[in-house]
């Protein structure tokens, strides 16, 4: 895996970041290069400073389809598998990983189906957003392999383990309209709008305390396994921080002054 690849593209306008997963003729797959290529972008713009908000989406009608399984169909015959997508997954957590620690936030613009590894990064964002024909499928069970880049962590968070049943033992498929149900989607707009509501969205976001954002961030993962007592600890550590910061006064002189706050002006 140590080639780059042309199917992951970066674009930035002002303090937006695009990643674009540029793959339609495979519904935008994920090989070993292009999952290296996709962790290596987003290191990019997660030290980048100028960036203050990223989005994820895929070219056509798909966001994506999860790990390459044509890919993977010759490792078997090459008898090189298990090797292989050590590899492919190791990159695939270095993604899931850089989202979720990224110090901005992150949209994701689904204009169609997410499966298996697709479905774990669009989980992994802080906003999804989705056309009506977009979907969720975890793909492994049909695969018979078993779930990984953190879906059996996001979902029985996110829904209970109950949810995370009813999606993984189900019946292969969640429709926009019962993701957006479960709050696995937070929007869903036309087609046709998907694109310029993400950017919309990401600049609101951008314009947004991005330090508060980032202990936000942290304190919902940490939520996830940690007790009432160490959370508030946390959220403590959290607003000691943010009191000594500049985003945090900014908001108390913008209220006392009856005006917008202009967090994007703070560096």
């Amino acid at each position: 895996m140590a080639q780059e690849s042309s199917h992951i593209k970066l674009e930035k306008e002002n303090d937006i970041a695009r990643v674009t997963i540029d793959r339609p003729d495979r519904k935008n797959a994920l090989g070993a290069d292009a999952m290296r290529s996709l962790h290596r972008r987003l290191q990019d713009v997660a030290q980048d400073p100028s960036v203050r908000a990223v989005i994820i989406t895929g070219s056509g009608n798909a966001f994506s389809a999860g790990g390459d399984v044509r890919e993977m169909a010759e490792w078997v015959d090459q008898g090189v598998l298990p090797r292989l997508f050590h590899e492919l997954v190791d990159e695939q957590e270095g993604v899931i990983k850089e989202i979720v620690e990224m110090a901005k936030p992150v949209v994701a613009a689904l204009p169609g189906v997410a499966a298996g590894g697709g479905m774990s990064i669009t989980l992994a964002c802080d906003w999804r957003i989705a056309t009506p024909g977009a979907s969720l499928v975890p793909a492994f069970p049909s695969l018979g392999g078993v779930p990984d880049g953190g879906l059996t962590f996001f979902l029985p968070h996110y829904l209970g383990v109950g949810g995370a049943q009813e999606v993984l033992y189900g019946s292969g498929k969640v429709t926009a309209e019962r993701a957006r149900e479960l709050s696995l989607f937070h929007e869903i707009v036309p087609a046709e709008k998907l694109q310029e509501r993400a950017t919309e969205r990401a600049q609101e976001l951008a314009r947004g305390p991005i330090r508060a954002f980032t202990w936000m961030k942290r304190l919902l993962l940490e939520s996830y396994h940690g007790s009432l007592q160490r959370q508030m600890e946390l959220e403590r550590r959290g607003m000691v921080e943010s009191a000594w910061g500049p985003e945090l006064r900014e908001g108390i002189h913008a209220f006392t002054e009856k005006r917008p706050p202009r967090f994007d002006s703070i560096r």
